[in-house]
């Protein structure tokens, strides 16, 4: 089947909403992540929730190009956030049209922090958002095991766990894990690359987290196994951010080069498992 890709706010910051949208069509994308609030003081930020001529615009392209918005971010969960405090985001993510919510829980009180989440489930579920969980190689959830456990034990029908494949290597997840848990609680996938890095490399990790992950089949992680655990249909997000080569060839050139290595690298790794099977066969 042919899969529906996601072009995910850090892959081109630099582009305010309404052309990130034109930009996935023009390119081939079938969605894209708009991120709501700012992560880091650095980053570009375009204010949806508080700028209702930003928001027009941006629907008007929605409309205009029949691109989707997949995911918006983030549900940060700190020690002193109430989930109640996103009221607002879901509201202005659900006028967008978005079908999911990330969330994270950078909380090192277990209980506390499940428990919230459970309720950020159940407030996005009134606006029809699906909430996933994404696991951060540095907080205290911080692997495919640590958002499980939260998952299985809010019990929330529209709970699940988002994937960032960087953050999978670096935690030392695994493929066994992976298959092992309930296919229905992975909804979409942050598909990247990296080069070999690991958890106590703090500053370096956060430095190619943010500026320069690699396309799938150019670094360390095996991007299609992790893929052949999940679902036909699963969406993927590309998640690739590339500050150097972004710079030099501009961000629509870079998201379309995103796309194709991306389509590349799965079809000659699907000829490849092809031709395995058929000689074993």
């Amino acid at each position: 089947m042919a899969h529906r890709y996601s072009l995910a706010y850090l892959t081109v910051p630099g582009l305010a909403p309404p052309e990130m949208v034109d930009v996935a069509a023009r390119i081939g994308y079938s969605f894209v992540g708009l991120r709501l609030n700012r992560t880091t003081e650095e980053e570009p930020h375009y204010p949806l929730m508080d700028d209702a001529a930003l928001r027009r615009a941006t629907k008007e392209r929605l409309d205009a190009t029949g691109i989707g918005v997949w995911d918006v971010e983030v549900a940060r969960l700190w020690p002193d956030t109430e989930p109640e405090s996103y009221q607002d985001f879901f509201e202005t993510g659900a006028e967008l049209g978005a079908r999911h919510v990330v969330a994270q829980l950078p909380d090192p009180e277990l209980a506390r922090a499940t428990e919230r989440f459970g309720r950020l489930c159940e407030l996005a579920a009134g606006y029809g958002l699906g909430v996933d969980l994404e696991f951060i190689a540095w907080t205290p959830i911080s692997s495919l095991a640590a958002a499980a456990q939260i998952v299985r034990k809010v019990n929330q029908p529209n709970a699940g766990i988002l994937v960032d494949m960087l953050h999978f290597k670096v935690a030392g997840s695994t493929i066994r894990e992976l298959c092992s848990l309930p296919s229905g609680w992975f909804r979409y996938v942050h598909v990247c690359d990296s080069p070999r890095v690991n958890a106590e490399e703090r500053d370096r990790l956060f430095h190619i987290m943010r500026h320069e992950r690699e396309f799938p089949g150019r670094g360390a992680i095996d991007v299609g196994c992790v893929l052949e655990c999940l679902d036909e249909d699963v969406v993927y997000a590309l998640e690739i951010p590339g500050d150097s080569l972004a710079a030099e060839v501009g961000l629509e050139e870079y998201a379309r080069r995103a796309l194709s290595t991306t389509e590349d690298y799965l079809k000659t790794r699907r000829a490849f498992t092809n031709e395995k099977e058929e000689k074993t066969r």
